[in-house]
């Protein structure tokens, strides 16, 4: 499937930026990230994906309901470790799932939407790419690390500028 290739684009890259980064660096706060390090970004994409995960098994997926776990965020072994675990399980037939989401801070109350798994996959994806162009900016604060052209970047603006260089 397209969509699965996609993801293994965009994880192969990743990982790839990760392990190119020293443990030190993986956990520098970026100031052009507000402090925030490719870590805690890296944490926030893999959990994105384990809360499909879950929610595939009972049919709801709440994103809100996520570990926050440090490990991940600190160490990036653990990271890389994750991110082909989950790629591996991420091929399973599509299904109707219900999504649970809050549009307040205040609220306990979740709104339902209906969506389904390939949805859902793709909507990490698109997350996945937006992050990816913040550690984009991160990575060259603290490395002198040398990215693809087209990490960070979504297909779309990629098939653009194609089209702009003909």
């Amino acid at each position: 499937m397209q969509l699965l290739e996609a993801v293994k684009k965009i994880f192969v890259q990743l990982t790839d930026s990760i392990e190119r980064l020293s443990p030190a660096q993986y956990i520098q706060p970026c100031e052009s990230l507000t402090n925030h390090t490719i870590g805690q970004h890296v944490r926030h994409i893999i959990e994105l994906f384990q809360c499909l995960e879950i929610g595939y098994i009972l049919g709801n997926v709440d994103y809100e309901k996520r570990k926050r776990d440090v490990e991940l965020e600190t160490n990036k072994d653990s990271a890389c470790r994750l991110l082909a675990r989950i790629l591996a399980n991420l091929d399973k037939p599509n299904k109707n799932l219900n999504l649970s989401t809050y549009y307040s801070e205040n609220s306990t109350d979740a709104v339902l939407l209906t969506t389904n798994y390939h949805r859902e996959i793709a909507y990490n994806l698109e997350h996945t790419i937006h992050h990816m162009a913040l550690m984009r900016i991160g990575i060259a604060e603290i490395s002198n690390i040398l990215l693809s052209e087209d990490f960070g970047v979504a297909p779309s603006t990629l098939k653009y500028r194609r089209q702009c260089a003909q």
